[in-house]
């Protein structure tokens, strides 16, 4: 599962930004079910950063998001973001030269799960 979290940081709070935003990523990263983690920044505009984080399951994810240290360090950053969804289910992958494998959806046939 990979979560994005997007965000609109003005020039003269970026390095406030960073310094909050490595703190979050090292929660998480303590969480069991994080796989990786990375800050990055839009090449064309800097005021553009994305949180990205991948987890073994929703499950673990959502419990990581449960735990006193990111309710802590991290859900306020994550508070900042752009509201929109952040959540995503790998469908389909490919290693680099191999074929694409399809993953079947872990999301129910209800639209209430």
């Amino acid at each position: 599962m990979l979560v994005t979290n997007r965000f609109v940081v003005e020039v003269d709070v970026a390095d406030d930004f960073t310094a909050r935003a490595h703190a979050a990523l090292a929660a998480l990263a303590a969480r069991p079910g994080y796989l990786r983690g990375q800050l990055v920044r839009a090449l064309d505009d800097p005021r553009h950063w994305c949180l990205l984080t991948e987890w073994e399951s929703v499950g673990t994810y959502r419990r990581a998001l449960g735990d006193f240290d990111v309710k802590v360090t991290a859900i306020p950053l994550l508070a900042r973001s752009v509201d929109e969804p952040s959540a995503y289910e790998a469908l389909a992958s490919a290693a680099p030269g191999g074929e694409v494998v399809v993953a079947a959806s872990d999301r129910s046939a209800g639209p209430y799960r």
